[in-house]
């Protein structure tokens, strides 16, 4: 799944990675991709271990077997944003997940005996907020409203591993297209029907990239020491919903003729239908271009294509 990288560019060589999040859409791939190229993956879980390497997150600790430790971390874990309305309750649980358990992670971590010396961190291009047409790099400042703040808090929160002198990777991650699960699983349905077509008005700008992009990306950020600070993990062409959505309707070979009104999104889901489909955030991967990273798939179309398999 992984592109080709350039062995160049490498300069460090962690063996052993802790995986947060390793049963969601992008940990599973992750891991696969990880185990593939010769890494030994730990995941975190909250249950009893109940196969090899699972490591128990239990009252604050990481419960490791007795004289095992990891090279690195990917924290992938936290709420998923679209579960439901943004509720108070919501929106209590989707900062726990990311800025207290993020806190309580680091902490732990930073007393082992030897702390992981990287950890790459999920975030979103949230990060940025509502920005209409202005184009977004990791040099532009944070945005406003709940989910720009929850991304800088949790930010935050991973760079304290920077104190003990982790070289700290903030993924500013835009939506992850795959056939597996995320947007992508739950649109493709309904264009199927013929009942697709763009949000609102389909002006706002849609921050996109391959699911097998984005743990290439993750991969190499764990060995390559040019990596740390904000990344933003998109692809090179962001697009508007209106080109989105009629890119995903020729991939099906369906008409996108039955836009959704902004009122109607409001109604149904309230406060998240602003943040995340009707805002507009046109985020491009400055730095990862500066690298030459082989994007697999830097147009829509591309994606789309490997995604829907048609």
């Amino acid at each position: 799944m992984r592109p080709l990288i350039p062995t160049g560019t490498l300069t460090e060589n962690p063996r052993r990675v802790l995986v947060t999040g390793a049963s969601g859409l992008v940990g599973s791939a992750l891991v696969t991709e990880l185990e593939r190229c010769g890494w030994t993956v730990f995941r975190l879980v909250r249950h009893a271990p109940r196969m090899a390497r699972e490591i128990q997150w239990c009252a604050g600790r990481a419960r490791f077997p007795e004289g095992v430790s990891v090279d690195a971390v990917v924290h992938l874990a936290g709420e998923n944003l679209a579960a439901g309305r943004w509720t108070d309750a919501r929106k209590k649980a989707i900062r726990e997940s990311r800025i207290t358990f993020t806190r309580a992670l680091v902490i732990d971590l930073g007393q082992q005996t030897q702390p992981p010396r990287v950890w790459v961190n999920a975030s979103a291009v949230g990060f940025y907020g509502d920005r209409g047409e202005e184009i977004l790099d990791e040099t532009s400042g944070g945005g406003a409203g709940f989910l720009a703040e929850v991304c800088a808090a949790w930010e935050k929160e991973a760079r304290v591993a920077e104190t003990w002198g982790a070289r700290v990777v903030r993924l500013r991650t835009g939506m992850v297209l795959s056939a597996e699960g995320g947007a992508l699983a739950k649109l493709r349905p309904v264009f199927r029907l013929g009942l697709g077509g763009r949000l609102g008005n389909g002006r706002q700008w849609m921050s996109w990239i391959a699911l097998s992009d984005l743990v290439g990306v993750v991969e190499l950020a764990l060995r390559d020491g040019r990596f740390a600070g904000p990344v933003n993990a998109t692809a090179p062409e962001p697009v508007t919903n209106a080109v989105f959505t009629r890119a995903l309707a020729r991939a099906l070979h369906r008409p996108a003729m039955l836009p959704v009104p902004s009122w109607v999104l409001n109604l149904v889901f309230g406060e998240m239908a602003e943040a995340t489909l009707l805002a507009s955030t046109r985020a491009v991967p400055a730095r990862l271009e500066a690298w030459n990273y082989p994007f697999r798939c830097r147009r829509i179309e591309d994606a789309l294509r490997e995604v829907t398999g048609v």
